[in-house]
């Protein structure tokens, strides 16, 4: 009877991590059917971006200290006494999502300030605010990271495969930067504290690869010996899944490329449509497997990099950092999951058209 009770109980865990890594599991199931047609052999280890899977580790890892250390919490507690009423309360809360967006990467940024938002609007009584806020800080979550290849894990993979500089990245992504921001408000205060201080400097670091200055193997050797001689359990805090999740669709990549009649068949019907076939395929599967799938049959980098990241707009799943804030919301007393998705949608598919509209007038 033991042994039944533990049997389910373990594929309960089994089920609940399913769920929980839903994109990880179907991009390993595609790996794993692509290796039926493309047999292992020793071209697989070419399949994998290392360069892109080191920056992205070394980010997440430094990312874990500095949030550790409740910096980006504290930042928001200071803003938060600047603000006097319920409007620029709203405004505090989307622009710390926004503008903390592009150096933290759009989850961490929800994963730090909705539940921030969430605890001060319920001790101010304000909970009628809620579901506004809370997708306003999604939205302005998506929006911010659009501007940085450090913003999103897609962009820094397109960034990473492009070859593009830094600066015409950001000139590439600026105009719809722009037009999603009314007001633009950046804040940095850095603590007077030995850990808060080395976190920082690993960030700069961190940033050296991105900007192709210092080997990026030498930068995540440096960062793991760093926090790991420091503070190892941030070792624990990156999102290995998602990780996971590049190196299975590399290779689900990397074999379809060797199937000629699919390989043929792929970069014809993305060829000249790639930007609408990027927003359209992140609705389904979310634009980051969508930039790495569409990636490989195309060399129009630029028109993915745009519609991958507009393409996080739109539904529930466009973006999977959108799921982060409304995980949370569901944890709220009285909460109201139906409103918050029609909510959600709505005001997605209306930033997502405005800036649909956008690219086709300035192309």
């Amino acid at each position: 009877m033991n042994n039944i009770i533990r049997g389910n109980d373990l594929m309960k865990s089994i089920l609940n991590y399913i769920k929980k890594e839903m994109v990880l599991c179907i991009s390993l199931l595609l790996a794993l059917v692509s290796m039926i047609f493309v047999p292992l052999d020793n071209k697989y280890i070419s399949y994998i971006d290392f360069h892109t899977l080191t920056i992205l580790f070394s980010l997440m890892v430094v990312m874990a200290g500095l949030r550790s250390l409740g910096i980006f919490s504290l930042i928001g507690s200071w803003m938060l006494e600047k603000a006097n009423n319920m409007r620029s309360l709203s405004i505090v809360f989307v622009l710390l999502c926004f503008g903390f967006s592009m150096v933290i990467t759009n989850d961490v940024a929800l994963i730090t300030f909705v539940p921030f938002a969430i605890d001060v609007l319920v001790m101010a009584g304000l909970e009628k605010y809620l579901i506004r806020i809370i997708v306003l800080e999604t939205i302005a979550s998506n929006l911010g990271s659009m501007l940085t290849p450090i913003g999103n894990p897609q962009n820094l993979y397109l960034f990473s495969l492009s070859g593009m500089s830094l600066g015409n990245f950001i000139s590439l992504m600026l105009p719809y930067t722009l037009v999603s921001l009314i007001g633009l408000l950046v804040a940095c205060v850095i603590l007077v504290d030995r850990k808060a201080v080395v976190y920082f400097l690993l960030f700069l670091f961190a940033l050296t690869s991105v900007t192709r200055i210092v080997s990026v193997y030498i930068v995540g050797a440096v960062i793991l010996s760093a926090v790991f001689l420091m503070d190892r359990r941030m070792l624990l805090k990156p999102d290995y899944a998602l990780l996971l999740t590049f190196i299975f669709l590399f290779v689900f990549i990397g074999n379809m490329n060797r199937i000629p009649d699919i390989n043929l068949w792929l970069s014809s019907v993305i060829h000249g449509h790639e930007l609408i076939t990027s927003v359209f395929a992140s609705q389904i599967i979310s634009n980051v497997p969508a930039a790495i799938l569409l990636s490989g049959f195309t060399d129009n980098i630029s028109a993915l990099i745009i519609g991958t990241n507009l393409g996080g707009l739109g539904t529930i799943i466009a973006s999977m950092a959108s799921l982060i804030s409304y995980k949370y919301y569901g944890t709220t007393a009285g909460k109201q999951n139906a409103v918050y998705l029609g909510v959600f949608t709505l005001l997605n598919i209306v930033f997502l058209i405005g800036l649909l509209l956008l690219y086709y007038l300035i192309n």
